[in-house]
């Protein structure tokens, strides 16, 4: 059996659709979840209780933590510690490996300029603070409790999907009602994503791969080093939009405007990812799996 903790989100459902090629034993749990796939088992569970998250996991190989908690800094403090902890403890107890997919919100400040596997953990906000007491959690359970482990990180994302996407909201969104495109801080750094079902893909074979266990992997992502004039040049394309101006809302105009839109808000402690080089290297990933 191999289990998906938040399998409704963007990338649940991109794993849902890969995972037949290693496995037709998969379990999809979330608070109402859907099948993807014929033989899927639902098993629906509010994951912030720790008898659910036991129950969810009982029986698995693997088990795949693809949870998006909302965006919202309060409830990351409350929920991740304690649920990551239960994921641990009912992994342990069933003898299941586990594969957390991860962000890089961990990682701070200047160290984004280029991001590898062995990048300094180093966050300068709060979410962050937050992301590396989860990875802490994980590599001290690999170590001293013995739990078969992967942390597998992504870069921003991007999908049909769109969820939290800030390309898609910001850039894609605008395009298509015949707007300028949108960014932050500055639109002339680098700053590449990872496409879902890339990042799904990645997760899935990293999860089938023995010798990919106890180690942190950055998933699958395009090299090119493209800022945000670059994609919108891209979407503009596509789109056939004529317009590929973009309006820049500087870091004051960030946190104005999350008194209006919160999401937007929640942004601003972010906003380092967005006025520097943000390098989401995935080398060691592409080298292993040729």
């Amino acid at each position: 059996m191999q289990t998906i903790l938040g399998a409704g989100g963007a990338i649940g459902v991109e794993l849902a659709k890969v995972l037949p090629e290693f496995t037709t034993d998969i379990r999809l749990v979330s608070r109402n979840p859907k099948k993807v796939n014929e033989t899927d088992q639902l098993y629906p569970a509010d994951l912030t209780n720790r008898d659910a998250v036991f129950k969810a996991v009982e029986g698995s190989e693997i088990t795949y933590v693809v949870v998006g908690f909302p965006y919202k800094t309060k409830v990351w403090q409350t929920l991740w510690p304690s649920f990551i902890k239960n994921v641990i403890d009912a992994c342990l107890e069933h003898n299941s490996k586990l594969v957390f997919f991860d962000n890089v919100y961990a990682i701070g400040g200047d160290h984004v300029k280029h991001i590898t596997e062995e990048s300094t953990v180093s966050p300068t906000s709060k979410k962050g603070v937050v992301r590396a007491e989860v990875d802490r959690i994980i590599l001290d359970a690999i170590e001293k409790r013995g739990l078969n482990a992967i942390i597998a990180r992504s870069a921003d994302f991007f999908s049909e999907n769109k969820g939290n996407s800030m390309l898609m909201t910001m850039i894609y969104d605008n395009l298509v009602k015949g707007k300028k495109a949108q960014w932050f801080c500055n639109k002339e750094v680098i700053h590449n994503c990872s496409y879902t079902p890339d990042l799904a893909r990645g997760t899935a074979m990293l999860g089938n791969a023995p010798e990919t266990y106890n180690q942190i992997w950055n998933l699958p992502t395009d090299p090119e080093k493209i800022n945000a004039q670059g994609w919108t040049n891209l979407f503009a394309k596509e789109l056939n939009a004529k317009n590929t101006k973009i309006q820049v809302l500087p870091a004051w105009g960030i946190k104005l405007l999350g008194f209006f839109i919160p999401i937007v808000g929640e942004m601003y402690e972010m906003r380092y990812q967005y006025d520097r080089d943000y390098f989401f290297d995935s080398s060691k990933f592409n080298k292993h799996f040729n």
